[in-house]
């Protein structure tokens, strides 16, 4: 099938700036969708004409179902940056779509401040939570951010003022590339409160040296960093741990038993495409999960308040799975693995008799790799300092050949 929907790009500066191609992919659809700014500039003509519903799906999936008519979709800058080309490129295949990009907020923003496009983190605030920045978040870092609304940018100055931060370097750039852009600059601290124009874009460049709340994206957080109750994979465990399940940009983690999330917090962490599925049966531990994943800027992780193996029925089968609670329970070893993906990675940590004994039959029946982690923190016992250690963690990594 060649392609029968068209997805055209249109900057501020307008329907007169678009190539000759998208004009004419325009004029031959017999239906076209966008926002009601973007028809707005066309022409009145007897074609059929439809804007965005909320919520989205709903016009997306009718647009699927009329595959094959001549459609054509108006939208912002460049569709295949957070906008609605990727949604249809994830359902069609490339020769189905043509695709007619404008100049992007961000290509125009990195232009206007002189930043390295290459060196500065891109990331959209427009329909998600505000926390998905905190990850980003490093000395000197330079991070652009699609905004939601003419507030966000006061929303973004007061986190970082929250998080020691105020004096990081903003700049909000309005309707770029059209008659009525405008740039404001200043330090966080400044622009908390204030409101803007709804169609901006946030720049926000990080002091190089700060004692603020930034974390390193390579596991191992200080303990610190969670809330928890004492069910907490340690630091120098969890660091072990993560390098043991091998994060890939991108992959599902079933974190189960998870306590305070940690493990599963800084899987995603890893990477921002990272995914995982954090399963706690304890409502109280559960509660801190919730409150963890939004404060270390990962509040995509899906949390389950449920009971496993009975809770794992149903999910999307995960590239690695970490049992740090209720290994010895009945079924969920055998329902983990069995949803495991061929060259997934499982590994198991114990620290009682029992769960060692549980790993030394599933070793004996699977192979795989079988640690021992023993660490000591060095602690002041009145005047000396003597080593606390931990309990011992026996730990065994499979993959699924």
């Amino acid at each position: 099938m060649t392609a029968w929907l068209s997805i055209v790009g249109i900057g501020e500066d307008g329907i007169e700036a678009i190539s000759p191609s998208a004009t004419r992919a325009i004029e031959s659809a017999t239906l076209l969708v966008g926002g009601e700014r973007h028809l707005a500039m066309l022409p009145e003509d007897e074609r059929e004409r439809k804007t965005w519903p909320s919520p989205l799906m709903i016009l997306v999936n009718e647009i699927m179902a009329r595959r094959g008519e001549k459609i054509c979709i108006l939208a912002t800058g460049d569709p295949m940056q957070y906008g609605i080309g990727v949604t249809f490129a994830k359902r069609l295949p490339a020769e189905e779509i043509a695709i007619f990009p404008s100049r992007s907020a961000f290509s125009l923003a990195a232009a206007r401040l002189g930043w390295d496009l290459a060196r500065t983190d891109t990331i959209t605030l427009h329909g998600r939570p505000l926390e998905m920045i905190i990850p980003h978040l490093a000395p000197d870092a330079r991070i652009l951010a699609l905004s939601d609304s003419g507030e966000t940018p006061s929303r973004v100055a007061h986190l970082l003022t929250s998080r020691g931060l105020g004096e990081s370097v903003m700049a909000v750039l309005e309707h770029m590339g059209g008659a009525r852009e405008g740039i404001h600059q200043g330090t966080a601290d400044q622009f908390a409160g204030k409101s803007f124009r709804d169609f901006n874009t946030i720049a926000v460049h990080c002091p190089p040296q700060s004692n603020a709340k930034m974390y390193p994206s390579i596991p191992g957080l200080a303990d610190e960093a969670f809330e928890h109750d004492g069910q907490l994979t340690k630091r120098e465990v969890r660091s072990a741990t993560l390098s043991a399940l091998g994060p890939f940009p991108g992959q599902l983690l079933w974190d189960i038993g998870a306590g305070c999330g940690s493990v599963a917090i800084e899987w995603m962490r890893c990477d921002p495409r990272n995914r995982a599925i954090a399963v706690e049966a304890r409502k109280d531990r559960f509660d801190l999960i919730e409150k963890n994943r939004v404060n270390l800027g990962v509040p995509q992780l899906k949390t389950l308040n449920a009971t496993a193996p009975d809770a794992l029925v149903g999910l999307e089968a995960p590239d690695a799975i970490f049992i740090g609670g209720g290994l010895n329970v009945e079924g969920i070893f055998e329902a983990s693995w069995k949803a495991l993906k061929p060259g997934g990675r499982l590994v198991a940590n114990a620290v009682t008799i029992e769960g060692e004994q549980r790993l030394f039959q599933l070793h004996d029946s699977y192979d795989g790799a079988l640690t021992r982690l023993n660490y000591s923190r060095a602690e002041k016992i009145g005047g000396f300092t003597s080593w606390k250690p931990f309990r011992q963690i026996t730990q065994l990594r499979l993959v699924k050949e």
